[in-house]
């Protein structure tokens, strides 16, 4: 058996990406894609026909030249997410304009038109995360929309305080991003020597972990963004995984006996009675440099992915 039929045993296996030999090769449960991702698919030979539909929907939408070019980037999502819901048994996860990510109202609103123009496609709201960014305001759109049976990625987690206020919020799935905070403490020079089990971004799911299962959350928790395959081997046990492609396919190609590394102990990290307020969540996030950073930094990197996005569809409206 090989490590990723083994991790399988013990975690679901997501892809994270939108490349459909990979996602046959591998066989996952479930799908992520962002704004990088979505750029980067736009290339492939797959989905070029989806582009020409975009822009024929959003001319059809009507309106200024913005709101048709933001219609036609919501329809390459929502297509490519489509499209990739036929080779998986599970969920895609299709993330919102990152730009809004500071507005509960504006969150809520796009979220509800990406359900809507899935269902047009016959896709059941059941099959679709939506992905928000884990600012206040994410946080809060996602508890409304959870209401509405509008299940929710709470993306770019790198602190407990985000994961606790994601849980309060009865979102569907979180993602704290592994490598991201690896990538933070490294450039440092502050993982020298490194091991795994010092790893802080696999740290940061443990923690996760077992303040989820000692206080019976039910929000599933999906590591993210990994640099090295030791780092998903450390997290064998986590409820899902999302891997690249070229780290999937280290795991098939090892052949090294892989355990579940994830128990259950009792969590040290206590927090006051839910709920948190709004203030104590802006208080413990700024207490931690780390993920004050990778969340600001996250947000702009997509939203800057984004927006070559949309130049790439304005030239064809």
């Amino acid at each position: 058996m090989n490590q990723l039929e083994a991790l399988k045993q013990y975690t679901t296996v997501v892809v994270d990406s939108s490349n459909i030999e990979s996602i046959i090769k591998y066989c996952p449960q479930d799908a992520t894609t962002n704004p990088s991702i979505i750029l980067e698919s736009i290339n492939l030979d797959i989905y070029k026909d989806l582009i020409e539909n975009a822009i024929n929907y959003a001319r059809k939408q009507g309106g200024s030249k913005e709101i048709k070019v933001i219609n036609a980037s919501d329809k390459v999502a929502v297509d490519i997410g489509t499209k990739i819901l036929k080779y998986i048994p599970g969920r895609i996860s299709t993330e919102i304009d990152a730009r809004i990510s500071f507005n509960t109202l504006a969150c809520i609103n796009r979220a509800n038109k990406l359900i809507g123009m899935y269902e047009d496609n016959g896709i059941d709201r059941s099959r679709v995360l939506i992905k928000l960014a884990s600012t206040w305001e994410g946080i809060c759109a996602a508890r409304e929309l959870e209401k509405d049976k509008i299940k929710c990625n709470l993306t770019l987690i790198f602190s407990i305080i985000q994961a606790i206020a994601a849980a309060e919020a009865k979102a569907f799935l979180i993602s704290p991003f592994v490598g991201r905070v690896y990538d933070w403490y490294n450039s440092r020079n502050l993982l020298n020597p490194y091991s795994v089990e010092q790893d802080p971004g696999v740290k940061l799911i443990k923690d996760i972990y077992n303040y989820y299962k000692n206080h019976d959350y039910n929000t599933i928790i999906m590591g993210a963004s990994f640099r090295k395959k030791d780092q998903i081997t450390a997290l064998a046990g986590c409820d899902y995984l999302t891997i690249s492609p070229n780290l999937l396919n280290e795991l098939r190609n090892t052949h090294e006996p892989l355990v579940k590394n994830l128990n259950i102990f009792t969590n040290k990290i206590f927090y006051k009675s839910t709920p948190i307020l709004e203030s104590e969540f802006r208080w413990e996030q700024n207490q931690n440099p780390m993920a004050v950073e990778k969340l600001s930094e996250g947000i702009r990197k997509f939203s800057l992915d984004q927006q070559q996005l949309e130049i790439v569809l304005s030239t064809k409206i």
